[in-house]
């Protein structure tokens, strides 16, 4: 059996390769998605690190989408899109995949929709509480569809939708490997913006940052978009700072899938945004968190996975617009209260299932 992935969710997708690996030898697997972070640049994308690492062949789709902003970049993007299905279509008849599983998203659509036109059966999870437009486009013509929310599955018809919960990657249970050695001597806070970074995240923290560093350790992942030159830039601030200060600082783009546990077990408080594969990872390792939402994330989708999380006390919400001091007294208003913090995600327990990836698998490998 061949089965060829693809989506915009990178993390589930690992979590279920992972299992589809330790499940069976005999399946082949393709990846499909973007070997560059930006349409616009060529920094090699976390999911194309990732991809390889596994050893799985990766094609790259430079699939067009349409942007709520109008502008240079969003009408080339538009123009992109008849592209996409036309390299969809060379794909797909060069892999001849004998299933298909996307995890949504603008990359996942032309592939899902030309498969479907190859009768190949696609199965696809939708990992938010909203669903993006091409997630229930793909939902029309999937033979499954796996939720991670109850009430996601009203996007999608009912007699093939199924939550299952979200994909965990099991690499951040335990150490595997370490992106450095960290002497734990203060608080550490994680600060991420997800696999791409977000500039706006980074820019708060670099307003705080020779206070916060009095204080705390600092595990600053910053992403690699070269259009804003975050990394570089703290790097050259970083290498300006006081001895003292400095040792607390611990600055990468990415830190990949074998890092991720190590990160984790050294962290006390996650400052950064609040997608669902954030807030499933916090739920999973009972971190508690300041999340700042994407502002305009599909569905307020980012907005609502944030209320959620602090309603049940698990941590706070702060806006990216609100002045930097406000995070740095938020920051140490939840260091005096971390205990209360931990102590209120048995409330959210229910959102966290173990066995997400075997459920999705099972379905596949029939």
């Amino acid at each position: 059996m061949k089965l060829l992935i693809t989506g915009g969710h990178l993390t589930p997708a690992l979590a279920v390769i992972e299992k589809l690996e330790s499940k069976t030898k005999t399946l082949n697997m393709v990846y499909v998605g973007r070997k560059y972070s930006s349409d616009f640049e060529k920094t090699i994308s976390l999911e194309y690190q990732e991809i390889t690492r596994h050893k799985i062949p990766f094609k790259n789709l430079p699939a067009g989408r349409f942007t709520r902003l109008v502008n240079a970049k969003s009408l080339i993007n538009a123009l992109r899109i008849p592209y996409g299905f036309v390299r969809a279509a060379k794909i797909i008849r060069e892999e001849k995949p004998d299933a298909i599983l996307s995890f949504g998203g603008f990359i996942a659509l032309p592939i899902a929709m030309v498969g479907r036109l190859f009768r190949i059966p696609v199965y696809t999870h939708e990992q938010t509480l909203n669903p993006g437009f091409a997630n229930k486009l793909i939902g029309k013509i999937a033979k499954k569809v796996f939720v991670s929310f109850e009430e996601t599955e009203k996007y999608f018809p009912s007699g093939k939708t199924r939550t299952v919960g979200n994909p965990i990657r099991q690499g951040i249970f335990k150490v595997i490997k370490k992106p450095f050695e960290i002497e734990k001597n203060k608080q550490v806070i994680y600060v991420t913006g997800g696999s791409l970074g977000s500039h706006s995240v980074n820019v708060l923290i670099e307003k705080n940052l020779q206070e916060l560093l009095k204080k705390y350790i600092i595990i600053h992942q910053t992403g690699a978009i070269k259009e804003y030159h975050d990394f570089e830039r703290l790097t050259e601030i970083s290498s300006k700072l006081p001895g003292e200060l400095k040792k607390n600082y611990f600055l990468k783009e990415h830190f990949l899938e074998d890092e991720a546990g190590y990160i984790y077990q050294m962290t006390d408080l996650v400052v950064g945004r609040s997608g669902a594969n954030t807030f499933f990872e916090l739920i999973a390792l009972k971190k508690p968190a300041i999340l700042i939402p994407l502002p305009w994330s599909s569905g307020r989708e980012q907005e609502r996975q944030a209320e959620i999380f602090a309603k049940n006390g698990l941590g706070e919400i702060f806006q990216q617009s609100e002045p930097p001091k406000k995070l740095f007294d938020l920051i140490n208003f939840v260091f005096e209260n971390l205990e209360k913090y931990k102590n209120s995600f048995t409330k959210l327990k229910k959102f966290y299932t173990t066995d997400a990836a075997e459920k999705i698998t099972e379905n596949i490998l029939v």
